[in-house]
């Protein structure tokens, strides 16, 4: 054996000991590092839902302590129903007076779009901050019909929302201003969306935030990108959740804490999409109903 060829074995073995430690650290680093960049997500999660609250508040200030319109309907005039509370834009005006886009009421508050998204969604609507911007005017620049599009978020947004829960409280609502509260009004301003039944993944669990066994249900022209699972129920995934209520405070709750809520066919919140059709079911954290 040539001088030569010692040198190149011993190379080669140097850099399969190399490539062995490179491993073994990346096994020890990774799971650490996705665990770190989980925690910094949930503080921008937080962050949200806390900027969305203010931004909310000071609109309120600024218009006789009143909470925006909710642009989670369909329909016009005396003839409209609910809608899904993740809307960011509607799919019409519910009357001359009413604003079909989130954005037309808290833009000058929140000018950044990114703050009315889940930041552990699987990934962030394409026309995000275009449609923000263009408010009642949006129109998906890729659909070619005549008729003006809406926008469905990864985030629910409970102002001035009607909801049916059944049972002894038939109904939920949102706050209409800060002060509002008590057995009447929810303090509830915001949550990561958490659902049941969409029709877009029947059967199944979906949620902004990541959990076990969840596969990406892809953006569509209309609806945002999220996480699903199919299953009963009753299999609710192991998630920790958020929630931003009128009085400032950001709280994380999981499904056990929760209570079903589904959307509405009447104005008043008390009668509900048939099973199976519609948006499905979005589960409200308990302490909203007190």
């Amino acid at each position: 054996m040539k001088v030569g060829d010692e040198k190149r074995g011993f190379t080669l073995i140097e850099l399969l000991v190399v490539i062995s430690i490179i491993s073994l650290l990346m096994a020890i680093v990774l799971p650490t590092f996705n665990k770190v960049r989980r925690q910094a997500r949930a503080v921008v999660a937080a962050q949200n839902q806390k900027e969305i609250i203010s931004g909310t508040t000071l609109f309120a200030s600024d218009n006789n302590e009143r909470f925006p319109e909710s642009v989670a309907t369909v329909g016009f005039g005396n003839s409209w129903n609910w809608s899904d509370p993740t809307k960011l834009t509607g799919n019409t005006h519910r009357s001359p007076g009413i604003h079909r886009a989130m954005s037309e009421y808290l833009r000058s508050y929140i000018p950044d779009a990114r703050t009315m998204y889940c930041p552990n969604a699987p990934q962030r609507y394409k026309y995000l901050q275009q449609a923000w911007e263009a408010g009642d005017e949006w129109d998906y620049p890729e659909d070619d019909s005549f008729s003006t599009d809406p926008v469905g978020g990864t985030y629910c947004f409970y102002w001035n929302y009607t909801g049916y829960v059944g049972g002894r409280r038939v109904v939920f609502r949102g706050p209409q201003g800060p002060a509002s509260g008590g057995r009447k009004y929810s303090k509830l301003l915001v949550t990561d969306y958490f659902g049941y039944d969409h029709w877009r993944s029947p059967w199944s669990h979906g949620s902004c935030e990541q959990f076990g066994g969840a596969e990406i249900n892809p953006e569509t022209w209309l609806l945002s990108a999220y996480w699903f699972r199919e299953a009963d129920i009753e299999d609710t995934p192991e998630i920790k959740l958020r929630a931003g209520y009128t009085d400032g405070h950001v709280e994380t709750y999981s499904p056990s804490d929760t209570v079903p809520m589904k959307v509405s066919i009447t104005a008043d919140g008390t009668t509900p999409y048939p099973d199976g059709m519609g948006p499905g079911i979005f589960f409200l954290p308990r302490n909203a109903l007190h």
